[in-house]
């Protein structure tokens, strides 16, 4: 169903798409009449902004490189209820975009996630590193957030006004669909994920996305996000590895003093004390920083209170 003087934006982050960019257009256009259609061109080379244009898109620009910069861009310049980000590459329907828009729209979810890899994911993408990342990150992120989310790092998704304007984007490559992701799960957003078809890019169009390169730059998105979302467990476990390390070398140590009263390995022991030093040290840190992260939370709740009742102000204008 249609809601009325609702505005959704449709975000389309680009890199020299102008082999694929007329048709996404067109197809979302077409899709979802009523909405502004926003192509974001990121530095290209082969006119992917002149194509959009003629299509019937709003071109705007962003010149530092990266797709996180591409949309801290878009979330910071544009105001809607609904905003639908895809990629520019045609490997998403647009048949799926009025389902993602109205679960926003009507309140049932602050973010809607394409989820790939339950449908034709693994079939139409040939790159199996990619595959793997995906199932290693998904697997990740679930484990350490207790989650169930099945695709972390799909293009495709939907966002409520609410989220947009709270979400500090920190990423400034690929890895921003994981910071997304985690975000909304550690501030308990609205999170709704509806399998979509999923095709590989056409003939002509190269994927941007470098396998090893951006893979390496998710996983230490992932490391620096459990670290700041989850310090007690993140330090928690840097402590106790530092405490069987404590153990393994200080046990002995005791044992023998206790056999025949002297201390004969004194390196080892001033070792064990200095590793047990580290270990209460990061104890320590994850106890001071959780209550940190606590109090965040608490301040995030009531400035999303502010942003809500911003918008409601504005909706009634």
């Amino acid at each position: 169903m249609k809601e009325k003087n609702k505005k959704i934006a449709v975000l389309i982050p680009c890199y020299n798409e102008s082999v694929t960019i007329e048709k996404v257009v067109k197809d979302f256009k077409k899709e979802l009449p009523e909405a502004t259609i926003y192509v974001y061109d990121n530095n290209s080379t082969d006119h992917t902004d002149e194509i959009a244009r003629k299509a019937g898109a709003v071109v705007k620009y962003e010149y530092r490189q990266g797709k996180g910069n591409v949309i801290r861009s878009m979330f910071k310049d544009i105001d809607a209820d609904c905003y639908l980000m895809i990629d520019g590459d045609d490997t998403y329907s647009p048949k799926f975009a009025r389902e993602m828009c109205d679960y926003v729209l009507t309140g049932k979810a602050d973010m809607v996630i394409g989820d790939r890899l339950s449908s034709t994911y693994f079939t139409e993408n040939k790159r199996l590193f990619h595959n793997f990342g995906n199932k290693l990150v998904r697997r990740l992120i679930n484990t350490l957030f207790k989650s169930k989310v099945k695709d972390i790092m799909t293009g495709y998704r939907a966002f409520s006004y609410e989220f947009v304007k709270t979400f500090p984007v920190l990423s400034k490559g690929f890895e921003i669909e994981t910071e997304m992701t985690i975000h909304s799960l550690d501030k308990n957003f609205k999170l709704v994920e509806i399998p979509i078809e999923y095709k590989d890019r056409p003939a002509g169009s190269v994927s941007k996305l470098n396998t090893y390169r951006d893979g390496f730059r998710v996983l230490k998105t992932i490391a620096r996000l459990f670290k700041e979302y989850k310090p007690m467990l993140f330090f928690g476990l840097i402590s106790m590895f530092f405490f069987i390390i404590t153990l393994c070398f200080g046990v002995p140590v005791f044992i023998d003093y206790f056999k025949t009263g002297l201390v004969e390995r004194f390196p080892t022991l001033i070792f064990s004390g200095f590793m047990l030093i580290v270990s209460l040290l990061s104890l320590i840190c994850g106890i001071i920083l959780e209550v940190v992260v606590k109090k965040h939370r608490q301040l995030f709740e009531l400035f999303l209170i502010g942003v809500r009742n911003n918008n409601d102000k504005q909706d009634k204008k």
